[in-house]
């Protein structure tokens, strides 16, 4: 059944219902489609940077965020643990948050090397950039060809599937509603908010809410979230204000030029990169003394990205845009593209930019190892740097390194650490979520000792309020409880009067995806898919009694019996529905069958003689079903319209016939009171007397 507690008209036809419903079936508890469980597993960055790829189900859909790769492995180590998957097929949505290796390197590989059949969603500068990065990343990786991961052609196939999604443009696939905010990470960074039977579940991916020289800050989402999965890159750190980071940057450029040195940047592609260039670029212009010392942008994608920049730049904050009205500032005057080491002349004082990031390979490991082992030289790190790669080794100053050759050699070159990150730190992220206040968060994205920190942190801070903090490791399910109400919109004309406490409602309760629906029958096919049939049915039997004994006999069985008006009645007509009945007469009784049968020969055999047409008397039984008497031929017709309840009175009103029937001389009318009547054996005096005309 369902209990309904009313709500108020919204509009002129269209009014809100609570329903609380319950099923009694264990099948259905089992079901995950009516599961109340929403279960989250990290199948990568769970208590670790790298790999991001998080995983949600809850009403038997499937999402997932991302699917990076981990910079520190390589081949199917760096991949997620996409064998605790036991569909892929089943995944229905994967939204990619942004660009960066870590976070969409291993799209290509689940999208041609696995059964996923689901869609994927992205940004348009993500997806512009997308190609780029993993085509550039495929061509730098320092592995056999047997141990790569895909190939380009991989890559080119990935890109047919790979759908775009616009900021707060709100999509639906297959009931699961979702919609993107700006996450100010990187160009085109998005977080994702998804909706599943009215529960919210924010991702940011990396975000920052800090505006930098050229990306806004991450948006505030307006809808409060249920879950907040949100990343844990810096745990309790705090970023220092950003004029005193680029002070700093740029007096140790300078004094590492000035002295003669090498300075080499170590960056990836995009991101970063553009904001150090527009600093860099910046300062040259305030300080003729360097017009002489080279920038060097050392990239393969240099040109192209620079491309990408200058077609997005409406997205990028107010700063950028205004200069771009006068001029484009992604034009540097003292910055040159260094397209590889064939084309660089290393004959006195740069600085060299260089990707990739955590100096893994590519050129940046290249002018490391070249110049490690002068101390004039200086690298400085600009972002955060993944465990096990060698620029998270080199923050430790260790006295050698080991070459891609397997050579060690000495490093006397100094090593700076400015975090120019565009991550969250302590400060934004418990700002946002001071702001949003989600029941749950779930911390991703952060090295088990950051995280561990950041958790104490915030489940101090709200010890008094109810947040709870969870911090997954890979392959670890986090099962959240959301029962939630289940909400059904009265529209159409089931709603034109409108609903109020104690009128009761009645129609079809339709529910397509998460979204319930009552509405009448009438309505069906303007609101769906779906429309009404009706089964008519007549079912003929013969019946030998008087006409008064059938009403009589009704009337005590039943509240509602109205006579209509005399009609005429073709018994042509009549006998011919008689074998159209739905009512099987085998499994009431050999005599009725037989009966049954015989009436409708005997109906066929006079329809060919044309006999004139015979009048019969009816009755309506509960408005609902129509018995016709046909006093002549002997015989009753009853006529209804087959619902489950029209049905099973048509079947006591032949129960009721069949025993008149079969024993009429035992049947008396006695009368009670004014509204019932008694059926009764006569004495035996009246027994003798009894003969029914």
């Amino acid at each position: 059944g369902i209990n309904a507690e009313y709500g108020v008209l919204i509009g002129s036809a269209l009014t809100v219902m609570d329903i609380d419903s319950t099923s009694s079936a264990a099948s259905n508890q089992n079901d995950a489609r009516e599961s109340d469980i929403l279960e989250i597993m990290p199948l990568g960055a769970g208590n670790e940077v790298g790999r991001s790829c998080i995983l949600m189900r809850f009403k038997g859909k499937t999402i997932m965020f991302d699917c990076g790769i981990h910079p520190a492995f390589a081949g199917l180590g760096g991949l997620p643990f996409f064998d605790e998957l036991e569909d892929t097929a089943g995944v229905d949505l994967l939204l990619v948050s942004h660009f960066h290796l870590d976070h969409a390197a291993a799209l290509p590989y689940f999208l041609e090397k696995t059964p996923f059949k689901g869609r994927v969603f992205m940004t348009h500068p993500t997806k512009a950039i997308y190609k780029m990065i993993l085509s550039d990343y495929v061509k730098v990786s320092n592995i056999a060809i047997d141990d790569l991961l895909y190939d380009e052609q991989d890559l080119d196939k990935s890109m047919e599937k790979l759908e775009q999604i616009n900021y707060h443009q709100e999509l639906e696939d297959k009931g699961v509603k979702f919609w993107c905010y700006n996450a100010g990470h990187v160009l085109g960074a998005a977080m994702f908010m998804v909706e599943i039977a009215g529960v919210k579940i924010l991702y940011t991916g990396d975000f920052s809410r800090q505006e930098d020289r050229h990306l806004m800050a991450a948006e505030l989402p307006i809808a409060r979230p249920d879950i907040l999965i949100v990343e844990s890159t810096y745990g309790v750190q705090v970023h220092e204000p950003r004029e005193q980071r680029e002070t700093r940057f740029t007096s140790i450029v300078h004094e590492v030029v000035r002295r003669g040195g090498r300075c080499l940047i170590p960056v990836f592609a995009l991101g970063r990169a553009q904001e150090l260039l527009l600093i860099l670029d910046e300062y040259w212009k305030a300080h003729p003394e360097l017009h002489g010392i080279p920038i060097l942008y050392a990239s393969t994608l240099a040109k192209k990205c620079m491309t990408v920049y200058q077609t997005y730049i409406n997205m990028m904050n107010e700063r950028i845009r205004s200069q771009f009205s006068i001029c484009n500032p992604f034009i540097f005057q003292h910055i040159s593209n260094l397209k590889s080491m064939e084309y660089f002349q290393d004959n006195g004082p740069s600085v060299v930019m260089a990707s990739p990031g955590m100096l893994q390979s590519g050129l940046s490991r290249e002018l490391f190892e070249l110049w490690c082992e002068d101390k004039k030289n200086g690298v400085i790190l600009p972002g955060y740097c993944v465990e096990g790669t060698l620029a998270k080794h080199i923050m430790s100053e260790p006295s050698e390194i080991t070459t891609l050759a397997g050579l060690t050699i000495p490093r006397r070159i100094a090593v700076h650490y400015i975090s120019f990150s565009a991550h969250s730190d302590y400060k934004q992220t418990s700002e946002f979520i001071d702001i949003l206040r989600p029941p749950h968060v779930i911390l991703v994205h952060g090295d088990a000792n950051e995280m561990g920190r950041l958790k104490q942190a915030l489940i101090q801070k709200y010890e008094e309020k109810d947040t709870k903090i969870h911090t997954p490791k890979n392959c670890q399910k986090v099962e959240l409880h959301f029962s939630g109400d289940k909400i059904a919109k009265v529209i159409g004309t089931a709603a034109v009067e409108g609903v109020r406490d104690g009128r009761k409602v009645s129609g079809i309760l339709v529910k397509k995806d998460f979204n319930y629906h009552i509405m009448s029958s009438s309505d069906l096919h303007h609101y769906t898919q779906l429309s009404i049939s009706s089964v008519n049915q007549r079912q003929i039997m013969p019946f030998q009694q008087t006409y008064l004994l059938l009403k009589d006999s009704l009337e005590q069985l039943f509240d509602s019996v109205t006579e209509l008006s005399s009609s005429d009645s073709s018994s042509t007509s009549t006998s011919s529905t008689s074998s159209e009945s739905s009512f099987d007469t085998s499994e009431r009784s050999p005599d009725f069958a037989s009966e049954s049968s015989s009436s409708s020969s005997t109906s066929s055999d006079s329809s060919s003689s044309s006999q004139p047409k015979e009048k019969c008397i009816s009755l309506e039984i509960q408005k609902c079903i129509k018995v016709s008497y046909y006093g002549k031929s002997r015989h009753v017709v009853l006529e209804w319209t087959s619902t489950p309840i029209n049905d099973m009175l048509v079947d006591s009103i032949l129960c009721l016939l069949l025993q008149i029937e079969s024993n009429p001389a035992f049947m008396k009318i006695l009368p009670l009171n004014n509204n019932c009547l008694l059926y009764t054996s006569p004495s035996p005096r009246d027994r003798t007397r009894s003969r029914m005309p």
